[in-house]
Order: structure tokens, then C-alpha cells, then sequence
């Protein structure tokens, strides 16, 4: 397959810069769509990677490691390994953490949660199963008392307050996001299985045989893996779905009351996602870090094999993942949405590249999703962190392109 070379000035708010990297040939729109990202859509640092039937295709990235850098001043480009906070695009590859145990036959989606967390059980969650973690249907999205920053990064903690929260509805029933909780479901069900950290169990499972730049907790310790990481903007209130005319997330998001707004702010205030500490916390709802190469080269591992080497999943496991399992309003996130088993699915809330798609955004812009109809994988990310989230124009933009290659 032919590859296109691209080194080229853009133009646009200081630090933009230029964009580098590869295309194969055929995917010259992607390339399009990635300068158009910084020239009309305000990027400020990003990259994108698209493998196909297990190859890389696509491999672009531009502008500044830290969204307030500016390249005239002398401030560190993005280079081919830098990696940023990625929010909820985490969630995916602790899906696959789970969906692995369950292939290896050491644990049960149907079966109770409470069997392998006994603690779990308390105020009418024993008969959550471990599907409805990952379909988002287990009714604990929120918590009665948000945890503060410092407390959300001790796992241990984290777990209790969950095991010990009552059911905001009847668990199996509804589905609604889990924004934050996500994180200690996930991981404490990895932590019961397997003995070790959510963190250290990714690393040695799914990222270093794969090669993967990607990891849900990266030391402090590790100077020269936390050096790749970029600043990101700040948080902004969420916002980009709409359902009915009067209300939407954004609108539910502003009201304290709201399921939205104690979902989103379990823990409260939000975390400064730039501290080093934050980072080296494993969270496996929100706080990953990936280079667009490594998120791609994941979700081409979840489908087929990657270069010829090793895959994660079977195509059995696969269809388990991408089958619907929530599907309609979201007490969350207001709009319908539809879920597989830890991934989002196709659809208005979270448009993909096709009815088959599956994988995950993160709020502000990044996402990561496999189509194995076409065999292809796909990952972005960006320090420009948008306030969507879901939809990100710069992300669709680039997922449109990929689309006209096909």
C-alpha cells in the first residue's frame, strides 16, 4: 500500500504550527479534514490514527504538546509520542478488561456482582450483575456525598462509598451513564478477580504485549513517560445533546439537583487533570492517557489481528460487545443512547462510522471505536478539550473523511 508523506505549514492561532505524520493512499481526506481541524475549528494539538485490516493508515498529528503552548515562543511541538488525558474514551479499554476475564472464564457477566464484591450487596444492589456494570444499568451513576479530589484517588475508598450507595433506581430496569463511578465498579470487580490493580493489570495484559502507548495511571516516578503527557484546558460544562426543546444535558448539568450534575460531579471539585498525582491515579471511567496511535491500535486489537500479531478478543467476544444492551431515554445524559457492554453504540447520541461501530468518546473531544464490517480502527485526541460530550465537530469531521475512503 502507498503512503502519502505530510509536512506542511497551517495556519491559524499562534502555536498551531505544523502538521506531520502519514497517510496510505486513498485516505487523503483524513489528512484534509486534520488541517481543516486547526485552520476552521480552532485545534491547538492533536494527532489521529486509522489502521485498517490491522495496518496503520493513518498516522497525523500538529501543533503544541500543551494547549496554551505557542510554537513562536519556543514551547514543545506535538511529537509522535505525545499522549493526553483521554476523560471516558478510558471507559473502553476497561470494558475490554472485563470482557477479557470473561473469555478466560474468570468471571461471569451474569452473575451478581455481589459474588465476587460481597460488600456490593448492601441497600438492594444484590441482584446487579456484571453485565448491568458495563451496560449502565446497575443504578449507582451518583453518590450521595461526592468524594473530594484526594479521596477519589484512593481506590480503596472509592469502592466502599459505591459498595455502601443505595440504587437510584431499580438496578437492571434503566440505564443511565456512570460517569464517575464507572471507575471504581470496573475496577474493584478487576481488583476481586484478579488480586491486582486496575492499572497494573491493563499495563500487563492488554498494553505492553500489544505495544501500546496507552495507561489508566502513568507514575510520577516515570519521568519520561509523564514528560509526553500535554496540558489540557480545564473542564468545561458539559453541553451537545439535545432531546427535547426544553431541556437538555447541558441544562440538566446546570441544576445541582439533577441526576446529571451528581453523576458527572461524584467527584467534586473536579480533579486539576494537569497535577502529576491525578495522572498517576488509576481511574479507569476518566483519566487514561493515550497517544491516537495507541487508542487505534487498541480498538484494532479488539477486532482482528494487529501487523500480524496478537488480538484480544474473539470474534464471539466481540459481538457480545457491540450487541445492544441499553438502548433508550438515559436518566443520565437525557437524550436516548444505546450501549453494548461497556461500549457506546452507533446512533445520534454518539455517532460512529457505521451501524456496526462500537467504542467510546471522552467528553471534550477525544474517542476511540472499531468497525469490524471494514476492519478499520480509529483514534483521536486533542488538548483543546471541547464542552460536548459526545459528537465532537473536529472528531466527526475527521470520522466523516474516513468514511468517504470506504
Amino acid at each position: 500500500m502507498g503512503v502519502t508523506g505530510v509536512t506542511g505549514v497551517i495556519g491559524g492561532t499562534a502555536g498551531t504550527g505544523e502538521v506531520h505524520g502519514t497517510v496510505a493512499v486513498g485516505y487523503e481526506p483524513v489528512r484534509d479534514a486534520f488541517v481543516r481541524n486547526f485552520s476552521e475549528r480552532g485545534e491547538r494539538g492533536a494527532a489521529v490514527a486509522v489502521y485498517r485490516d490491522g495496518h496503520k493508515v493513518v498516522d497525523l498529528w500538529g501543533g503544541t504538546k500543551d494547549v496554551d503552548g505557542d510554537l513562536a515562543g519556543g514551547d514543545a511541538p506535538w511529537m509522535p509520542g505525545t499522549a493526553q488525558i483521554v476523560r471516558s474514551a478510558t471507559k473502553g479499554v476497561a470494558a475490554a478488561a472485563l470482557l477479557l476475564l470473561h473469555q478466560r472464564g474468570e468471571l461471569d457477566l451474569d452473575a451478581p456482582v455481589g459474588s465476587y464484591w460481597p460488600e456490593f450487596k448492601a441497600r438492594g444492589k444484590e441482584g446487579v450483575l456484571v453485565r448491568d456494570v458495563l451496560a449502565h444499568r446497575a443504578g449507582v451513576p451518583a453518590l450521595d456525598r461526592p468524594l473530594t479530589p484526594a479521596e477519589a484517588l484512593d481506590p480503596g475508598l472509592g469502592a466502599a462509598v459505591v459498595a455502601a450507595q443505595g440504587p437510584f433506581w431499580e438496578p437492571g430496569q434503566e440505564h443511565g451513564y456512570h460517569a464517575q463511578t464507572y471507575s471504581w465498579l470496573t475496577g474493584e470487580l478487576v481488583r476481586r478477580v484478579t488480586g491486582r490493580a486496575v492499572g497494573e493489570w491493563i499495563a500487563q495484559e492488554i498494553a505492553e504485549p500489544l505495544g501500546l502507548d496507552l495507561w489508566v495511571g502513568v507514575p510520577e516516578a516515570d519521568a519520561a513517560r509523564a514528560g509526553r503527557v500535554g496540558r489540557i484546558e480545564p473542564p468545561a460544562a458539559a453541553g451537545g445533546l439535545r432531546l427535547r426543546p426544553k431541556r437538555n444535558v447541558a441544562e440538566a448539568y446546570a441544576d445541582p439537583d439533577s441526576l446529571t450534575r451528581r453523576a458527572f460531579g461524584a467527584i467534586d471539585p473536579l480533579p486539576d487533570e494537569n497535577d502529576p498525582a491525578y495522572r498517576a491515579a488509576a481511574l479507569p471511567a476518566s483519566n487514561g492517557i493515550a497517544t491516537a496511535d495507541g487508542l487505534a491500535r487498541f480498538y484494532a486489537a479488539l477486532i482482528g489481528e494487529v501487523d500480524g500479531g496478537r488480538r484480544l478478543l474473539t470474534p464471539e467476544t466481540v459481538e457480545l460487545a457491540r450487541g445492544e444492551a441499553s438502548a433508550g431515554p438515559d436518566r443520565v445524559l437525557i437524550v436516548n443512547t444505546r450501549f453494548g457492554l461497556g461500549y457506546m453504540l452507533h446512533g445520534p447520541a454518539s455517532p460512529l462510522l457505521a451501524p456496526g461501530s462500537f467504542g467510546h468518546p471522552g467528553r471534550g473531544g477525544a474517542l476511540g471505536f472499531a468497525d469490524p464490517e471494514s476492519s478499520l480502527s480509529f483514534g483521536y485526541v486533542t488538548n483543546g478539550m471541547n464542552k460536548g460530550v459526545t459528537a465532537d465537530p473536529r472528531a466527526q469531521a475527521l470520522v466523516g473523511a474516513v468514511r468517504e475512503t470506504l
